[in-house]
């Protein structure tokens, strides 16, 4: 029987060992992701062995319906399986696993051949680049980033500094107007997002994030935080910028992960993943948002992880 609990900041170390071992580039497989979303999806976490499992409420569901990610960890995936199985039992629910990974779609074919359905979920796709490109920004298919990121350079009195315990509170205060100017108001799922990025601000120290904030005429106008993902990823989670300031969003965004490296950035730096500390920077996904889409495909990802919804078939 697998025991489940709220996440709390406590279980960070013995999450993220277990994470560890899994050593996936995906999103979901983050304890800050799973953190600064936990109230909105009622997110609850259980260890089974050498396994993270995750359990979580779907928006509207019901008190009986709920969903798990597939477990990171190690060990004997058909035994871990079963227990999950038999939690949604406990809970008279039907088994499903959503946001699954091409290779933890090939585990459950090959132990579990045709028991489930397997539906790709598009709006899910991870964004992932060589973080080289993003660094750099060289080669004319980002000329265009390049060009605005000089345009916000060029305004008078601009400059970059790390989110720090002395000015976060100004990148929440940011947040807030941001909310305000675009409507978060009547858009819920905006409304949620804004829910996660407070709880990332005021705890990003203990979540072990970095973050960097860019400052016009001494306002903040753009804040990023993300960390390390796994191995090679670096993961970005949060991007905020106001968009009626030119070239604060690839500012941003290039301006950060430069400050991420493993040694000083210069535009002589030679550009390899010992000295930049990761080869590929995942942006996350689009949550199926044609603006924020067609965003994303403009910086040229690398690849895109698939995932799937996989649900029990009937027997």
């Amino acid at each position: 029987m697998i025991e489940f609990k709220n996440i709390e900041l406590e279980d960070k170390s013995w999450v993220d060992q277990l994470l560890s071992y899994a050593d996936y580039g995906a999103t979901e497989f983050n304890f800050s992701v799973l953190f600064i979303w936990k109230e909105i999806f009622s997110t609850q976490i259980g260890r089974f062995k050498d396994f993270l499992i995750v359990r979580f409420a779907p928006q509207g569901a019901s008190a009986n319906e709920v969903r798990y990610f597939f477990p990171a960890g190690r060990g004997d995936y058909r035994e871990v399986i079963e227990e999950m199985m038999d939690d949604a039992k406990q809970l008279q629910a039907g088994f499903m696993l959503v946001s699954v990974l091409e290779q933890q779609k090939t585990i459950l074919e090959e132990i579990f051949p045709g028991r489930f359905s397997y539906t790709a979920n598009r709006n899910s796709f991870d964004y992932v680049y060589l973080a080289e490109n993003l660094i750099s920004l060289k080669g004319k298919k980002y000329q265009s980033k390049r060009n605005f990121v000089s345009r916000f350079k060029n305004s008078p009195n601009w400059s970059y500094e790390p989110i720090t315990a002395q000015n976060y509170m100004e990148c929440l205060q940011m947040n807030r107007e941001w909310c305000k100017l675009y409507g978060c108001l009547q858009d819920s799922s905006m409304q949620q997002e804004s829910c996660s990025v407070k709880s990332a601000l005021e705890n990003f120290e203990a979540l072990g994030m970095k973050g960097g904030l860019l400052r016009l005429d001494g306002n903040v106008v753009a804040f990023t935080l993300g960390e390390k993902l796994n191995s090679e990823t670096f993961l970005v989670h949060i991007e905020k910028a106001f968009a009626h300031v030119t070239g604060a969003y690839p500012a941003i965004s290039q301006i950060f992960l430069q400050h991420q490296m493993n040694v000083p950035y210069t535009p002589e730096t030679e550009l390899t993943p010992e000295n930049i500390g990761f080869k590929y920077v995942n942006r996350e996904d689009d949550t199926g948002d044609e603006n924020l889409r067609k965003a994303k495909l403009q910086y040229h990802p690398a690849f895109l992880i698939e995932k799937y919804i996989v649900a029990e078939l009937e027997k």
